[in-house]
């Protein structure tokens, strides 16, 4: 699975790494790079942070490896939302974008992939790294198989086919 990311999209919702944020945004990127290499090492997906080159970037589009994640600056003039919906259209594999971008997440859903908000991608990671994303999928957040009410009459409320199918990929995350 293949994991892009709205670089400064995550680090402007997490209130930790907006932390490091305000430091500077090199610093704000050090430490996004070095969690997400931690989350790399212990699930194994290819994860690409893209981030925005635009306004005072290079003339050419960047990239670049550290710590085992795949780094891309947009070049000047494009936005890194340009060049994950591209990247995304190219793509062959199951990917999963991280982004609050309503704009991004569905161009994303139309092209066939699918998107998660920053904050919940956090939040994964975060329990994927205290050791409870076993116990987080056993009681029922996210399952994506049936959504019941409480009560058991009537027929169930399945899901459609194109949420199954994210919640799949979700929940390989």
């Amino acid at each position: 699975m293949n994991i892009i990311i709205d670089g400064y999209n995550l680090i402007r919702q997490s209130d930790s790494l907006s932390r490091f944020e305000r430091f500077s945004l090199e610093e704000g990127r050090k430490e996004l790079i070095r969690r997400l290499s931690h989350f790399k090492k212990l699930k194994g997906h290819k994860i690409t942070v893209v981030f925005d080159g635009w306004i005072s970037g290079s003339p050419k589009e960047e990239r670049h490896n550290e710590a085992g994640i795949t780094i891309i600056y947009s070049k000047r003039g494009e936005k890194a939302d340009e060049v994950i919906k591209r990247m995304v259209r190219k793509s062959d594999r199951e990917i999963i974008v991280v982004t609050s971008d309503r704009d991004i997440a569905n161009s994303i859903s139309r092209s066939g992939g699918v998107a998660i908000s920053s904050p919940e991608f956090e939040f994964r990671i975060q329990t994927i790294e205290a050791g409870v994303a076993d116990s987080y999928e056993r009681n029922g957040v996210d399952d994506g198989e049936e959504r019941t009410s409480g009560k058991k009459k009537g027929p169930s409320k399945r899901l459609s086919r194109k949420e199954r199918k994210a919640s799949a990929r979700l929940r390989k995350l």
